[in-house]
């Protein structure tokens, strides 16, 4: 069963090229070499500049937490953490979907 994994996250505004270039730096590297890594996005909110978003799809949950458990995940994305004051991850079972064009 598909996962999905939102990380709710602070960067102070000052922080935020930072952020994003730590984000850059990695995202390519994760969709292509982490077994079970299907799909991820970085958003930013509309009235908060400093609230973002990280979401990510895995072909399942157990593929999200052996990653997650890694020394070369928590290396990847340490410049990444050093930039965030607050977060909050939350993780899901995808049940159902549905995309434009379904019937």
């Amino acid at each position: 069963m598909k996962a999905r994994i939102l990380f709710l996250i602070k960067v102070p505004q000052d922080r935020q090229d930072d952020f994003l270039t730590a984000y850059e730096k990695i995202r390519y590297q994760v969709a292509s070499g982490v077994p079970g890594h299907l799909r991820d996005q970085v958003c930013q909110a509309s009235t908060d500049r400093e609230q973002w978003l990280i979401t990510s799809e895995w072909r399942s949950l157990d593929d999200f937490l052996a990653w997650e458990a890694t020394e070369e995940h928590r290396e990847l994305v340490r410049p990444m953490r050093e930039c965030i004051t607050e977060a909050r991850s939350l993780r899901f079972h995808v049940h159902a979907e549905t995309a434009a064009g379904d019937t």
